[in-house]
């Protein structure tokens, strides 16, 4: 019997500070999540559950299976615990077994040596099984987590390949780009909705305003994408299935407000080139501007930024200016939110104003705040502005 074929635990990462905004979006896509703990989350559900939780989970890493848990203090503890799952349910003979690991707080902490262990030991039990001297690893890649934490170790097979974030579009980098999982999850964390505008005034490569497009139009992040589990040749054939679910919900007949700024020359061209791969070009409004000319004729918008941290692009002098003058411009906006997320500490002084609440993230492994502005939400929605906004089934 296959691993594929009943019901599974399902394990989704999250990246720190965020684990709330992936657990909102699995409740809304219908599972049952547990609380986040070393930013994983599980959920039970069959094969088509892992499928739908790769294809539109905005601000998961991964999907992975959870193919057993044991204790382990010493490397025959592992190899035993290991060696006495029954792999066959899991892989096919001709596997080509791939296996990571971690450690946190654990006995077992070498890394190298963990991972050898855990394919001797998968290697030898599918041996044993078929009665064969060895494994061509000739198929599809099954990749395995050995995570070890407080000497509990999980072993899971991993069903996205490259990591969620690579939603598809962005295949140019521009200079200091956020994470497409990062950008969603802070546009998720705001009070925007499509019926409000939103406008990033430091775009660069423009994944806040594609996100943005994406969560308006109700487009799934995975829909242009691959994942690792379709290459399973012992897995169902469910990727048809769950593409047209994605296809039947998209609605691109909504209007939105989406407009994305930068000065830079180079970067609104990446932006142009994104927007068109993610097929949200004829959406969002991207041009060449500088921050400090920054205007709306729209009340109750939404500002989403990332703008220059000066870590590699700008000296701190140039930084203060910078925030001072989109101070300034912030003020000058009626009744907009904002939420701008950045590493400098001195943020909330150089702006002219104390956020009305900070949340810590991390771009990358850079420790960040956001920084958060509330304004009075539009009169006619005052109920509706302040829910998340949620995936729709």
């Amino acid at each position: 019997m296959s691993i594929f074929d009943g019901k599974l635990n399902i394990e989704v990462s999250s990246a720190s500070g965020i684990e709330a905004v992936t657990k909102r979006e699995l409740i809304a896509l219908g599972y049952t999540p547990s609380g986040a703990e070393y930013g994983r989350i599980l959920f039970e559900g069959e094969y088509v559950d892992v499928l739908r939780a790769n294809m539109f989970l905005r601000t998961a890493g991964r999907v992975r299976i959870l193919v057993g848990t044991f204790d382990a203090t010493d490397f025959d503890a592992l190899f035993d615990g290991t060696a006495g799952i029954s792999w066959q349910d899991v892989l096919p003979v001709d596997a080509k077994i791939v296996v990571t690991a971690k450690s946190v707080k654990s006995k077992l902490f070498a890394l190298s040596s963990v991972q050898s262990i855990v394919k001797k030991a998968i290697v030898k039990s599918m041996c044993n099984f078929y009665k064969v001297a060895k494994l061509d690893e000739t198929g599809a890649e099954y990749s395995i987590e050995a995570s070890i934490i407080e000497d509990k170790v999980r072993l899971t097979l991993d069903t996205s390949g490259a990591g969620l974030h690579k939603r598809g579009y962005r295949t140019w980098l521009g200079e200091a780009p956020i994470r497409e999982t990062l950008a969603s999850a802070i546009i998720q964390l705001s009070v925007w909705n499509p019926d409000r505008p939103l406008i990033d005034p430091f775009c660069g490569s423009g994944t806040i305003p594609i996100e943005a497009a994406l969560v308006g139009l109700n487009i799934a992040p995975g829909i242009q994408r691959e994942f690792a589990c379709e290459k399973f040749s012992n897995a169902p054939t469910l990727r048809a299935v769950v593409q047209d679910e994605a296809e039947q919900l998209v609605n691109r007949d909504r209007e939105i407000r989406i407009s994305g700024f930068d000065i830079n020359p180079d970067a609104i061209k990446l932006a142009l080139r994104h927007a068109d791969k993610a097929g949200v070009r004829d959406k969002i409004h991207l041009q060449v501007a500088d921050m400090r000319d920054l205007s709306s004729r729209f009340s109750h918008g939404v500002i989403v930024t990332n703008p220059p941290y000066g870590e590699r692009l700008m000296k701190e002098d140039e930084l203060k200016d910078l925030y001072r003058d989109f101070g300034k411009v912030y003020g000058t906006l009626d009744e907009w939110c904002a939420y701008v997320i950045t590493s400098y500490m001195g943020f909330e002084k150089y702006f002219g104003r104390r956020a009305t609440k900070t949340r810590k993230l991390y771009n990358s492994e850079l420790e960040c705040n956001l920084y958060q502005y509330l304004a009075k939400p539009p009169k006619k929605r005052f109920d509706e502005v302040y829910k998340q906004p949620r995936l729709l089934r």
